[in-house]
């Protein structure tokens, strides 16, 4: 095959075949084609769009560049949650917990963040001892012994998706539902699932801010999940504001604890059972996404969800010594109070700008190679329809760097709007697509 005739064909808008895309893909995975070359292919998909046959071919040639987990041996459905992430956004470390209890069985394969969106691996390795880099035989094994594991990308699952990553990142062509989809999808089905709850997220604080464009997303991940014959749930979710109240690493996992021992986080616990509904239902476990909600309930209420996640962290090597009493935690050398400039309603908040604020204080990496300091954060105690009076605490801010304190208070007080008249709360679960 003739790497520029198919990238001449795609950017005319005709489709490729099967076979032209794994030439295309394992020729890219070999070094066979130049970055300049596979850069043209994907700028190509970007502006002409994939129909579902490619679709399906991207992600299959992207799956079958490494290897495919096989759990078959492991009784019990496959059932794993992958979400568009966003500020706050730590349901994995509750829901994964939650299903398994209800004993659906949880392989969870999660990422880390970049710039404003925090990354499900972090979160995890601010846990002292905590491993995330288990090997696949280790995977299977604790996968096995307590129902759910969570670690990061191995070098068997899904290489060429990592390599494709990092040329979409530098070449402006990160924002394709079509490469968005097979990026995700390769590493859910090669990881061995067999079914999966998608959480995406719209709003300022979200990778897709238009909720139309998140449903185009949801939809193009259903249609490549059914075509692996992949049992799927979508729900559109709301990423306007901060999911919960803590923003940061080790923040993101003591306000999980809070919520795993019945603590009412309003949005988020409401979205955490939403989602662990969804995974107990998908794994047999209930009747419909409302029963598994229930269920999800009762095991956070009798202490099962908390005594799941203990075992977890126990068995991937986490001192759990934090996890019984996060206030042991190493503290941040600065903090600062923010306060409300003005009396009024919070109408809008640019919850973009407050992940770049925890970006600033330490929180997240503005490129792979910065380092995280698990302790930086953000309590963001204000919500989207509150009244606040002038002078009342909007949200605390945690450091190492001294200088970053009023560089994230100005931030967060140039990212909130005031209204005189009430605004209404908003709905955290916006839409459902099955």
């Amino acid at each position: 095959m003739n790497t520029v005739e198919l990238i001449r064909k795609k950017r005319n808008g005709l489709p490729l075949t099967k076979s032209e895309i794994h030439f295309l893909i394992n020729s890219y995975q070999n070094k066979k084609i130049p970055d300049y070359q596979f850069s043209a292919f994907l700028m190509a998909v970007y502006f002409r769009g994939m129909n579902e046959t490619e679709q399906s071919a991207l992600t299959d040639a992207m799956i079958n560049s490494g290897k495919i987990v096989d759990l078959r041996k492991i009784k019990g459905v496959k059932v794993d949650k992958h979400s568009t992430g966003g500020v706050g956004d730590k349901t994995s470390m509750i829901i994964a917990p939650i299903a398994a209890a209800a004993g659906v069985k949880v392989p969870m394969i999660s990422g880390r963040g970049l710039g404003h969106s925090g990354g499900t691996l972090d979160k995890l390795d601010s846990i002292p001892g905590f491993r995330t880099d288990l090997s696949l035989s280790q995977f299977k094994n604790i996968l096995k012994k307590c129902g759910a594991v969570l670690i990061g990308q191995t070098k068997e699952i899904a290489p060429a998706d990592k390599l494709i990553y990092a040329l979409r990142d530098v070449t402006a062509t990160v924002e394709s539902i079509p490469l968005i989809t097979g990026s995700i999808m390769s590493k859910k089905i090669a990881e061995g699932i067999d079914g999966l709850v998608l959480d995406v997220k719209t709003g300022s604080g979200a990778f897709m801010s238009d909720e139309k464009d998140a449903a185009k997303l949801a939809e193009s991940l259903i249609r490549t999940a059914k075509s692996f014959d992949k049992k799927v749930i979508a729900f559109i979710t709301d990423m306007n504001q901060p999911l919960g109240n803590y923003i940061g690493n080790w923040f993101e996992v003591h306000e999980s604890i809070k919520v795993l021992q019945g603590e009412n986080v309003e949005d988020l616990l409401e979205l955490s059972l939403t989602l662990s509904g969804a995974m107990i239902y998908l794994g047999n476990k209930a009747g419909s996404i409302e029963e598994g909600k229930k269920i999800s309930f009762e095991l956070i209420k009798n202490g099962k969800a908390f005594e799941k996640f203990i075992e977890i962290v126990k068995n991937q090597g986490g001192d759990l010594k934090y996890i019984h009493n996060p206030d042991l935690y190493p503290k941040s050398k600065f903090s600062k109070k923010i306060f409300s400039p003005k009396t009024g309603h919070l109408s809008v908040i640019n919850n973009y700008d407050i992940g770049m604020s925890a970006l600033e204080l330490g929180a997240g990496r503005r490129t792979k190679e910065d380092k995280i300091d698990p302790k930086a954060g953000i309590i963001f105690y204000s919500k989207i329809g509150s009244k606040i009076n002038k002078g009342d605490v909007i949200a605390e801010v945690f450091t190492d760097n001294k200088a970053k304190l009023e560089i994230a208070r100005d931030k967060i007080l140039n990212s909130l709007t005031f209204s005189h008249t009430k605004t209404k709360k908003l709905k955290i679960i916006k839409k459902i697509i099955n």
